[in-house]
């Protein structure tokens, strides 16, 4: 089979949506299939171009100055659709384009599918709606929603409105990202998400396809051979890893305050960077607390020290749809913190502490709470263990090629 990805999110960055895609091009291409992927990026020179197009990856018409935060951005739309036809004529021989994000590259895969009458299939990956709420500055994001509203509807039919409700839509600036969100999928084909939680807002809010969810998986070449069990002894610290980005969206400052009021002995390591790395310092430092900060560094190290580790943070609420974060810590065995009860779906009954809401001090109380029961560490730690080759990629992919298989013979 021959499966084009087309993606704005990919070469420069680091994420779930990169390491989601890097898992599953992986895993298609062991079992004989054929994987190209064209996305955006900052300027290359030919031999690195050369390098990444031995790889079946392919750099798009992309801007070379301007950025969507550290992100690259395509050329228009048009501009990429005409020069994917010029440069890669072999597109209409594919079986499958398979589309991530909503942004110029992809609206281009999009219609160059319909151009060329190749079935489309949309990954939605993300609550746009949180991200323009929680990256633009107050002022700006009404504007920026409604422009980038603007440029998507130019390129893709918006037949669906999304008003202002009391739910998720609850700004006009939200309001905007839903309609761009909504009206993008049903221009799809086939819809895929990776958890029913998020299948269902986007049902609610008018996505008309109906929607396939396929988990996100966890690389078969860097699954971790039996991770020991892990157990908290009475009077030992805590010790907890956070390994998402430090970002408004992640509420690592709200973490890091809940941290203040924790009675029991506990140390967090921080590996990773973000808008708010600078701040988060600061503010550990200026309360005493015991956090180590670790910045970006390789997998393999990270990988290491979440098995060294009790207790896997993930503080975000009403944001993350399927973060890797929590798919990396079953496949280490390590007991989850959450705060959003959506994100009890994603790991199994039993293996993670629940915030019983999203304040700081809710969630001292739940950390102060496992402090005062280690046994619960134990026990949280051997249904992670016996449940973690679920999220293997070669397992996960089954789902994606059970989709194209269906989609081919239709």
């Amino acid at each position: 089979m021959k499966i084009a990805f087309f993606s704005d999110c990919y070469l420069d960055l680091t994420g779930g949506i990169v390491t989601s895609i890097n898992a599953q091009k992986s895993a298609l291409e062991a079992l004989g299939h054929e994987v190209a992927i064209f996305t955006t990026a900052y300027p290359k020179t030919p031999a690195a171009l050369q390098k990444l197009a031995a790889q079946h990856i392919y750099v798009v018409p992309s801007c070379k100055f301007l950025v969507r935060g550290v992100s690259p951005i395509s050329r228009r739309p048009r501009i990429i659709e005409k020069w994917l036809l010029s440069n890669h004529p072999e597109l209409k021989n594919y079986d499958v384009f398979y589309v991530h994000y909503e942004a110029g590259c992809s609206i281009a895969g999009l219609r160059l599918g319909k151009q060329l009458k190749i079935p489309t299939v949309q990954v939605m990956h993300g609550r746009e709606d949180m991200g323009v709420t929680n990256i633009v500055p107050y002022g700006f994001r009404t504007f920026t929603a409604t422009m980038l509203n603007w440029f998507h509807s130019w390129y893709l039919p918006h037949t669906i409105k999304v008003p202002r409700d009391n739910y998720l839509a609850d700004t006009i600036a939200k309001a905007k990202m839903w309609t761009m969100m909504v009206n993008h999928a049903n221009f799809a084909d086939y819809v895929v998400c990776p958890s029913h939680h998020f299948a269902k807002k986007l049902t609610h809010y008018g996505v008309k396809r109906r929607i396939h969810i396929v988990p996100n998986g966890y690389p078969d070449a860097n699954f971790p051979p039996n991770p020991p069990l892990k157990s908290l002894v009475p009077g030992e610290p805590l010790k907890m890893i956070w390994h998402s980005r430090l970002s408004g969206e992640k509420r690592i400052m709200p973490f890091l305050q809940a941290l203040t009021t924790v009675s029991g002995e506990f140390h967090l390591d921080v590996y990773g960077g973000g808008p708010d790395l600078g701040k988060a310092q600061h503010y550990a430092s200026r309360h005493h607390l015991n956090v180590t900060f670790h910045g970006n560094t390789p997998f393999k190290k990270v990988q290491s020290a979440i098995q060294k580790s009790h207790l896997d943070i993930l503080a975000s609420y009403n944001f993350d749809n399927y973060p890797l974060t929590l798919v990396e810590a079953e496949a280490c065995g390590v007991p989850a913190f959450i705060c959003d009860p959506d994100m009890q779906e994603i790991i199994p009954k039993g293996s993670c502490a629940l915030s019983k809401s999203e304040s700081p001090a809710d969630m001292a109380a739940a950390l102060n709470n496992l402090i005062t029961h280690p046994d619960c560490i134990t026990k949280m730690s051997q249904i992670m263990l016996e449940q973690r080759d679920e999220v293997l990629i070669s397992n996960r992919i089954k789902l994606v090629l059970e989709l194209f298989y269906s989609i081919i013979k239709s």
